[in-house]
């Protein structure tokens, strides 16, 4: 049985990882090799059932009352912060095509079995706190903003954010705040989740090597972080429904990405 470890790797030793400079059209190819990992492994029925019941508890608490009305867009939006996390076997399944193994999805919950599993829900325990500090944030800015007082209902909701100047204050605002929420998830986490699958590094070097992966390639990855924002815009729009191709596509695409970035071992 594996020894219990975080931050560093079984070794006990923090490894160091190299890191290559990559271009934009080094994304190009892993986005596409992503697809390719989804055409021969469609994924989209489970991630139905994962994106419905995500969808139910955003209505179930945007009906609880008009106190959660403000809450409604940070937590769809929010979902993007956890999205490396929730994409894990994803990776795995990339992972396990890339070695000629065989890819049934009952094999994407063999993570459970990795040495590198306390590391992995490490990194994913930040991830939360970060989607929590997320929330936090947006009330208290809609509360900046607007006041204690709740929404009235939803149509005087809408019309408060949509059609007046505090309104337009808080869409501002609150793009600038998730802005640097994302940045942060992006910078910790573009290639952490799988390193850790590949190599049992530890937390914190996978978490430093996404950090010099960013600073390395700050272009390509500002390049990445809007392909991911805008597709996942995208997908959000019919009613979650899109997100169950956009989410295993962009899940295949990242362990690519991770390819492309970290030097394999000898």
């Amino acid at each position: 049985m594996a020894s219990f470890h975080v931050i560093a790797g079984a070794s006990d030793t923090l490894e160091h990882i190299h890191v290559r400079k990559i271009s934009v059209s080094d994304l190009i190819d892993a986005f596409k090799r992503g697809v390719d990992d989804f055409m021969v492994k469609p994924s989209h029925i489970v991630f139905l059932c994962l994106i419905y019941p995500l969808a139910g508890v955003v209505l179930a608490a945007w009906t609880s009352g008009n106190n959660a009305l403000p809450l409604l867009f940070p937590l769809v939006s929010g979902f993007a912060l956890i999205g490396p996390f929730a994409a894990i076997g994803l990776y795995e399944i990339s992972r396990r095509r890339e070695l000629g193994l065989d890819t049934s999805w009952s094999h994407a919950f063999e993570v459970k079995n990795s040495p590198a599993l306390p590391s992995i829900a490490a990194v994913g325990i930040m991830l939360f706190t970060i989607f929590i500090a997320w929330l936090l944030a947006a009330k208290l800015l809609y509360q900046q903003v607007f006041g204690l007082a709740p929404p009235a209902s939803l149509s005087s909701f809408l019309h408060e954010v949509f059609t007046t100047e505090r309104g337009w204050t808080l869409i501002v605002l609150g793009h600038a705040v998730g802005f640097v929420f994302a940045a942060v998830v992006l910078c910790t986490t573009v290639v952490a989740f799988p390193l850790l699958l590949d190599r049992d590094v530890g937390a914190y070097e996978a978490i430093h090597t996404s950090v010099r992966a960013v600073l390395t390639n700050p272009i390509p990855m500002f390049v990445w972080g809007l392909i991911v924002a805008v597709l996942l815009i995208i997908g959000s729009l019919p009613v979650f429904a899109g997100l169950a191709v956009v989410l295993p596509i962009l899940g295949h695409a990242t362990w690519h990405v991770y390819r492309k970035v970290v030097e394999p071992l000898p």
